[in-house]
């Protein structure tokens, strides 16, 4: 059975309405020869070294900052209200009407995580270069410098990874990171998006900017690969969550499951290398591809932690099983919301929050707990291991994540790296 649900999708880009031939300086053939965009080129491997310009003041929140001043946004995130819930999680609240505008409802195919490109649909060839920040891309394995060019090609010919604001953002500096846009690949994890995903993380140094990734069927909108970021300077509430170690890879890769948290998930860190923290969990996505399992991905604590949280909203909702009173909020449960950043789009909404509904909310994302069992057999045996609790120990050890100071900050200009 072909599972549909009316969806209305989310503008990314000033140009995702538009039709037909642009004359607006796109990324398509019409317009890229000649294109120029500044390059940032991160490490690849081994110790950071000493970079020529602050990747996350600098870059990202300076170069967002300007194309908020140039009025490139659809409405001003930082008037958004935000509070924290208060309860025993301390959910973090937004009311973000400007997300919440009138538009057509499209057909969306909720039942296929793996789904073809099609470039006849929005894509982000079809943004306004003014749209881009700069190409990110880590440097050839013999090259140990952190480099910036601020005026370089766009090569249409090697299809260059770039980072471009969301002009419906959730958060201050929020951005897109679109791995080898011109290649034009499908929503669905591969193991070098994932490096550079996380090699993103690592550079902006500052865990209160995270990457997330929505895959199909969990709340991506649009069909073309990209990671999402922003910047909130407040510790989200699943970073707090206790861990049970579950095994530690070969490779050094720790893997644990969460407890008491509303959202069933794997926490995968440490590793012998960067690359072997991202192949391991880049495994594990391509497992649930594979299997048509719907999944978000948080990167977080600088390249620190990955969290992995398979979902069942959409399909919950496409079989009529989720109550009227959570599908009125319009509330979407993407890799945000599964993280405790619950954005709001209706002023009661947000004006009644509480941590029981909240908890309503997530309780119709997690999978069930047999569920949630099967599938991380899948992803063990797609990994190499099966799922055996040390024989060792007789309890399981709980590790509360690393503290942030959790006072909250709202940024309303380029904040120092903390």
């Amino acid at each position: 059975m072909l599972l549909k649900i009316k969806r209305v999708p989310t503008v990314v880009s000033n140009y995702q309405k538009e039709e037909g031939r642009c004359g607006r300086n796109c990324l398509n053939k019409c317009c890229i020869n000649g294109a120029r965009l500044s390059l940032y080129t991160c490490k690849n491997v081994g110790e950071k070294t000493e970079s020529p310009v602050n990747f996350l003041e600098s870059l990202v929140l300076g170069e967002w900052e300007d194309r908020f001043q140039r009025g490139l946004f659809r409405y001003d995130v930082t008037a958004c209200e935000t509070k924290v819930i208060p309860g025993k999680y301390g959910f973090i609240a937004q009311l973000n009407e400007g997300r919440h505008l009138k538009k057509r409802p499209t057909e969306f195919c909720v039942d296929k995580v793996l789904q073809p490109f099609d470039g006849n649909k929005f894509n982000f060839t079809k943004v306004g270069q003014e749209e881009l920040l700069f190409q990110f891309e880590a440097s050839s394995n013999d090259d140990c410098e952190i480099r910036f060019f601020p005026n370089m090609p766009l090569d249409a010919d090697n299809s260059p990874s770039v980072v471009a604001i969301n002009v419906s953002p959730i958060e201050y500096g929020h951005v897109l990171l679109i791995p080898r846009v011109l290649d034009c690949l499908p929503q669905r994890i591969d193991h070098n998006s994932l490096l550079l995903a996380l090699q993103m993380a690592t550079e902006a140094a500052n865990p209160y900017f995270r990457l997330g990734y929505n895959s199909l069927g969990a709340f991506a909108t649009i069909n073309h690969l990209h990671f999402q970021a922003y910047y909130l300077a407040m510790q989200f509430p699943i970073e707090k969550a206790p861990s049970s170690k579950i095994t530690t890879t070969d490779n050094g890769v720790k893997i644990s499951k969460l407890l008491n948290y509303p959202v069933r998930g794997l926490l995968f860190e440490g590793g012998n290398s960067m690359k072997d923290l991202s192949d391991t969990v880049a495994n594990a996505s391509v497992c649930l591809q594979n299997n048509n399992i719907p999944f978000n991905i948080l990167i977080s604590d600088s390249g620190k932690q990955i969290f992995l949280l398979p979902q069942c909203y959409t399909e919950k909702q496409a079989l009529g099983e989720v109550s009227s009173k959570l599908l009125d909020t319009q509330v979407n449960p993407a890799v945000w919301e599964m993280s405790g950043h619950m954005v709001l789009k209706r002023k009661e909404d947000y004006e009644g929050a509480s941590e029981e509904n909240a908890l309503s909310l997530l309780a119709e994302v997690s999978l069930s707990e047999e569920r949630f069992n099967e599938v991380n057999t899948m992803i063990f045996e797609a990994i190499g291991f099966s799922i055996q609790e040390d024989e060792e120990e007789e309890e399981a050890e709980v590790e509360e994540q690393s503290s942030i100071d959790g006072v909250f900050i709202r940024v309303h200009c380029c904040p120092s790296v903390i």
